[in-house]
């Protein structure tokens, strides 16, 4: 080789930022580049001297110096690996690698060449880690869309927000606050539930919460719980606001409203016609997350709450009934179209409760009464009748006569112990439930809150001068 040349590839090598270096099949370090001894951090008497001399006290760099032996005394063919090498107090990766050095042809030796990819992995196992962060993200998004999915379907959204992004969202415990509770029900739903196939029941009832459901959520309102029939929502909580009260009369408007077409869909699937009554009361309660370390729900606690129990079972089919607490703490316009007194348990004195039938600005709800006057009849129908307490009825037998019958109301004359807001069942062509809304001294004014398949054939078969 001309000695231009060789000029040339040793200021090559001995510029090079890769480490070189050569050592002959008998182990001894003929060539080290600066690279090199930057690198290893090698001595300057290293070249001479032999590689496991150099390295063997090494103990931290076994991989760099296995691979350097392995290809000594292996002359069968290269060798590479990437290896960690121990600087001061640095871990390097090293990129290994390995070929023959000849002369004339014969294999005298090796030469070995090593680059510094500390950085380059770093970058590595910074992208690495980058990909595996989008891939937690993806997957906490896929988790937390199917946890509010799932939630979602047995909780409000404000509740389901509240325990993904809040810290202590699942922390037992509550406060203090003053939120507007509703209540809703079916009329008669029980009864019903016996006679209609489990299936088209549920069908029925689905339908009909997804409404209401929407109905609330429209409004801000987040519902607690389903109890069967009955519907359990609040309105002011997790969500701050103002016009919690207002929001929730809106709502029992809304969901009022929407009763005709779902009548019209059951009635299109040969289902009975649903009837529901909606009571609303403002105050105090304890919100917060109630239960156990293994069981916990998000709830509302406190005598407001059972007050407003007491407000919707005054209730008949279509009505709204709100406390005066409700209304004070609401300054739109409302319409109001009957004030009653009631007398409900674990209340001291009298209670006015106010039948809503709207709402001005900015919800411009209404709904319409639809009740009509009994007409009397020619001729007193003879029944019998129960008294309802809570959904069971009492076993002893009471007698009547009905005089005067409506689209969904009669007049009864007894001489049973009855009361205003009392629940009966009249056998009337089935089990008729009906609600005492009036009481005179000849005569009770009661309201129908359950027809039975049978009431039709009945009503012609008694009263065929009643359309």
């Amino acid at each position: 080789m001309p000695d231009s040349t060789r000029l040339i590839q040793e200021n090559i090598i001995l510029n090079m930022a890769e480490g070189v270096m050569s050592i002959g099949f008998n182990g001894v370090i003929n060539f080290v580049n600066p690279a090199a001894a930057q690198i290893l951090n090698l001595p300057e008497d290293a070249v001479g001297k032999k590689f496991a001399a150099c390295f063997f006290d090494d103990n931290d760099n076994d991989a760099f110096t296995q691979t350097v032996l392995d290809a000594v005394y292996d002359r069968t063919r290269a060798h590479e690996a990437i290896v960690e090498y121990k600087k001061e107090d640095k871990v390097l990766q090293l990129r290994v690698v390995t070929s023959f050095l000849q002369d004339n042809g014969e294999r005298v030796g090796i030469i070995v060449v090593f680059s510094d990819l500390s950085e380059l992995m770093d970058l590595r196992d910074a992208v690495k880690s980058m990909e595996k962060i989008r891939a937690l993200n993806s997957q906490l998004e896929i988790r937390n869309k199917l946890l509010g999915e799932t939630f979602g379907r047995f909780l409000s959204d404000d509740i389901v927000k509240q325990l993904l992004d809040t810290p202590d969202g699942l922390r037992l415990g509550g406060k203090k606050k003053c939120l507007t509770i509703m209540m809703s029900d079916l009329r008669g739903f029980t009864a019903m539930s016996e006679k209609m196939d489990p299936q088209d029941l549920i069908t029925m009832l689905n339908h009909y919460l997804g409404e209401m459901t929407e109905a609330i959520q429209s409004m801000n309102g987040t519902i607690i719980e389903f109890m069967g029939d009955g519907i359990f929502a609040i309105f002011g909580a997790p969500e701050e606001s103002s016009t919690h009260a207002a929001d929730a009369v809106a709502a029992a408007l809304d969901m009022q409203s929407r009763m005709d077409e779902i009548n019209k869909w059951n009635l299109e699937r040969d289902y009975p016609v649903l009837e529901m009554g909606i009571g609303i009361n403002t105050g105090d309660v304890i919100v917060g997350n109630i239960g156990s370390e293994k069981r916990t729900k998000y709830g509302v606690v406190g005598s407001n709450v059972n007050l407003c129990g007491r407000v919707e079972s005054y209730t008949i089919n279509g009505q709204i009934l709100i406390s005066e607490a409700t209304r004070n703490m609401i300054s739109n316009d409302i319409s109001i179209t009957k004030e009653i007194v009631v007398h409900p348990k674990g209340v001291k004195g009298d209670m006015t409760l106010l039948q809503v039938i709207g709402i001005g600005e900015p919800y411009n709800l209404f709904v319409d009464i639809k009740s009509s006057a009994p007409e009397k009849l020619k001729k007193t129908i003879p029944v019998v009748f129960y008294r309802i307490e809570g959904k069971h009825g009492e076993k002893k037998s009471y007698y009547g006569g009905i005089t005067g019958l409506g689209a969904d109301m009669a007049t009864l004359e007894s001489d049973a112990p009855l009361n205003v807001y009392d629940n009966i069942q009249i056998e009337a062509g089935g089990e008729l439930y009906c609600k005492v809304v009036e009481k005179t001294d000849e005569n009770f004014l009661i309201h129908f809150t359950s027809v039975p398949g049978g009431y039709r054939d009945w009503k012609q078969y008694f009263a065929p001068e009643i359309k």
